[in-house]
Order: structure tokens, then sequence, then C-alpha cells
């Protein structure tokens, strides 16, 4: 029968062993395969943004019921391999619209923050600031933009039966969000909102104010 001592030393020895792996990603780093992945393994503050989105992605799991589950697997899926597409970003490489990163390490960290930050807006895993707005000065013409305090912020766009994710850019006092095909400036009460249509390559302009 082990004596304290002993017994301290073991203890000691299996909370340490529990430590050093909290500071690293949700995957086992032994099976780290590629840049990417090594990279996160051997660097504290990507590996924290991988714990943080794998508790986010569980999160919406657990909200996500048959086809809706279904999907959201595939899209994570997805999204892995255009992480570990990050390792050509040794040359300027588009985040978004104007949000460019040029180093690998540089395009990890925006993947995790984008994507974490799109999940907890999608399945509302934080709480939004819902506002509706008029644009045109047409009633008929309505906005609906759900705020969320992630990092970085981000706006659910719902207009009519499209909706869009757009993630805060540039500092945030001059208010501009980006997403796909879509821009959104806010100043104050005022939205102006540029939507490219992509089957006819023109943008149109909504110039939109709380209903």
């Amino acid at each position: 029968m082990p004596n304290l001592r002993q017994l301290a030393l073991v203890l000691c020895s299996a909370g340490g062993a529990t430590a050093a792996a909290a500071q690293g990603p949700a995957f086992p780093c032994a099976k780290a395969a590629g840049t990417v992945e090594k990279q996160i393994c051997s660097d504290a503050e990507l590996a924290a943004l991988d714990r943080q989105l794998d508790a986010v992605y569980k999160a919406a799991t657990a909200k996500a019921a048959g086809k809706m589950g279904a999907a959201l697997r595939a899209e994570q899926r997805g999204w892995v391999k255009g992480r570990n597409d990050c390792w050509k970003a040794t040359q300027p490489t588009w985040i978004t619209a104007t949000w460019t990163v040029d180093t690998v390490r540089g395009c990890i960290d925006a993947q995790y923050r984008l994507r974490t930050a799109e999940l907890q807006a999608v399945w509302q895993l934080l709480p939004p600031r819902t506002v509706a707005y008029a644009c045109q000065n047409n009633p008929a013409n309505e906005l609906v933009l759900s705020y969320f305090a992630s990092n970085p912020a981000t706006v659910r766009l719902e207009r009519g039966d499209r909706s869009k994710t757009l993630w805060q850019v540039g500092q945030p006092a001059a208010g501009q969000f980006e997403g796909q095909n879509v821009g959104l400036v806010q100043q104050g009460d005022v939205v102006t909102l540029n939507w490219l249509d992509t089957n006819t390559g023109k943008t149109e302009v909504l110039d939109c104010k709380p209903r």
C-alpha cells in the first residue's frame, strides 16, 4: 500500500498531466498532421482558440437536430479543410473583402475567430440585440439585424428569406461589417447596406433606419 508521500507524488503527477493537456488544443497533438495542426499544438494562444471553438461547436450541435445537425457537421468538416489551407498564407490572403493576412499564424487566428463568432451568431449561443430597419424610406423593405458581442463582433442579417453573417472589420468606431457578397456600415442609427447580386454582377445599395 503506498504511503502518503507516494500518493501525493502520484496525484501531483496526474494533476500536472491534466493541466498540460488543458493547455493544448481539443484535438490530440500526437496525431497532428500538416503545418497548421502542428503550429496550433505549439502555440498556446491558437490552442486556446481551438478549445473555445470546440466548446462552441458542441453547444451548436446540441441545438441542431436531424438534417440541420448533419449539415452542421459537414460544414465544420469544410471549415477544418479551409483552416488547414492556411499553410498557403505566406502572401496577402483575403479573410473578408478588406481584411487580409500575410502569415500562416495570422490566417489560423482569423479563421478560428470568424468561425467561432459565426456559430455563436447563427445558433444564438450569445444573447442578441435585434433591431428592425426600414430601407429606402419604405417600411415594407425591411431589414432585421441581430447584433452579437462575439470576438469579432457579429451581425446576423435577415432580409426576406435570405440571411447572412457579417463580421466587424477595422476599428469599432467605423461600424463596418463584412460577409460573403455583403457589406454594411453603421453610423449612429443609419445603416448602409451593399449587397452584391452574383447573377447580375450589380450591387444593391440600401439606406436603412430603425422602424
